[in-house]
């Protein structure tokens, strides 16, 4: 058994941890990462990474059916599937090798294991059978465990004909028909994914509407494409009562508004209903680290109600996303460090989901806008009157903007459209710097671009846009 001692450990090494980590390193402390995986995380290895080049194949797969369009003759297309998940595999690889590079330029020494905590400054390793293989005194203590796919009662995940997420990215073969339950960014994300290759799709979602965090509108246009375009049956307004394997695929027994209930078949299903924080056997309860509804609670700063402790990332709650645990790891190991910081802005993350077209958001939707008490002004510019959006063939979709009728600042975006997870960062940025729905439109964007449906949303909200 080894001893080591540092001024910083941090359990995990995902989009919470390994920042975290190099960020301490470069204020001066010594520090451990403990991963008893892969550097990089799920996001990195199963889930943000690897599922965009996937992603990406789907879009490319759409585009050669009507390849016709822009004037060329295809003939005979072969699709190697095999083929589009191992360029996904490859990816991730490179990306995780990027981070042990990342580690040792930084100095981070990295103990496989399981860590969990003994005491305030005090961590445990054990290896794949238990046994106690490394034991690390510190100063400080980073959670970064990360969450994995929420397990509910009667959806049998087998992992072979009922799947989560990691599954449904390494299937070898195309399936005849896909059950996906939930509707959240993952769902959406995948049934994008296996429709392009022909694969009958089924989404079942127990809300309203698809993708329920999203603005309604938003919410409503992607249904619209992804039925009438894209031919993918959606149901809302369904519960899944249970989902299990049955002969060579699923049978998923739903329940519909009305009580009534019915079988559903398909080659294979898909879970992708939400995301349960990985909290056992980490030594909370030995340090009396608070954990409300699963989660860890923690402030700003990330700190845990035991001095010395933090939490960063999926463990830390909602919302589950690789930039916001990125962002706390930076701001976890300042504040550790002493450097100035002013805490994570949990009021200023953006959302994507990467599916065609694109959805991207942040702040507060028209109605919650509404019901904090704000007198608003809404923008709202289609892409069917954006030129660029024409040029390369995605004119669907539109920018929509909520901003305080009072003093002009901008509440929330929201965005379903081409390249709009790309677009959200110039209101991610605004909004940070207290920029107003008037200095959007004032500032000259250059033309032709996509994001002048951002600027033009802006001049909407004051009636002063000359393209609609």
């Amino acid at each position: 058994m080894k001893q080591h001692t540092f001024d910083v450990v941090v359990i995990g090494g995902g989009p919470g941890g390994y920042p975290a980590a190099i960020r301490a390193s470069q204020l001066g402390k010594s520090v451990a990462c403990v991963e008893r995986d892969r550097l990089g995380g799920v996001c990195l290895n199963w889930g943000c990474i690897p599922s965009k080049a996937l992603l990406k194949n789907a879009e490319y797969m759409n585009f050669l059916k009507h390849a016709d369009d822009y004037g060329f003759g295809i003939e005979g297309l072969n699709v190697d599937f095999p083929k589009v998940i191992a360029r996904s595999r490859g990816v991730a690889d490179r990306m995780s090798q990027g981070v042990n590079f990342l580690f040792k330029k930084n100095k981070i020494t990295t103990v496989v294991g399981h860590g969990s905590i003994k005491n305030a400054t005090t961590v445990e390793v054990k290896d794949a059978n238990g046994a106690v293989t490394d034991v690390i005194t510190c100063k400080n203590i980073i959670i970064a465990t990360g969450a994995r796919p929420r397990m509910i009662p009667g959806i049998n995940v087998d992992r072979e004909r009922v799947l989560t997420s990691t599954e449904a990215m390494l299937q070898k073969e195309i399936p005849s028909s896909l059950i996906v339950m939930g509707s959240g960014a993952i769902g959406v994300e995948f049934a994008y994914f296996y429709n392009a290759y022909g694969t009958k799709v089924t989404i079942i979602e127990m809300m309203d509407r698809i993708l329920p965090v999203e603005d309604e509108e938003v919410s409503k246009e992607l249904r619209k494409i992804f039925e009438r375009e894209l031919g993918i049956t959606i149901l809302t307004e369904t519960k899944v009562a249970s989902a299990t394997t049955k002969g060579k695929g699923v049978e998923i027994v739903i329940e519909k508004k009305d009580g009534t209930k019915e079988a559903l078949t398909a080659d294979l299903a898909l879970s992708a209903i939400g995301v349960q924080g990985n909290i056992e056997g980490i030594g909370l309860e030995s340090v009396g680290v608070t954990v409300e509804r699963g989660w860890i609670k923690v402030d700003k700063y990330c700190r845990t109600n035991v001095p010395g402790i933090y939490a960063v990332g999926d463990v830390a709650g909602a919302p589950w996303l690789a930039h916001k645990a990125t962002a706390e790891g930076i701001v976890c190991a300042e504040h550790i460090a002493g450097h100035h910081t002013d805490g994570v802005n949990f009021n200023n993350i953006p959302g994507c989901t990467y599916c065609q077209p694109q959805v991207a958001s942040i702040g507060l939707t028209e109605k919650k806008a509404k019901e904090a008490g704000y007198e608003v002004k809404i923008g709202k510019f289609p892409f069917t009157a954006n030129g660029k959006a024409h040029g390369i063939g995605k004119a669907q979709g539109f920018v929509k903007l909520v901003i305080d009728a009072k003093y002009g600042e901008i509440l929330g975006a929201h965005m379903i459209g081409p390249d709009v997870t790309e677009m959200i960062g110039e209101i991610a940025l605004g909004r940070e710097i207290g920029a107003t729905g008037t200095s959007i439109f004032k500032t000259i964007h250059a033309h032709p671009t996509l994001n002048e449906a951002v600027m033009e949303a802006a001049a909407v909200a004051y009636n002063e846009a000359v393209n609609i």
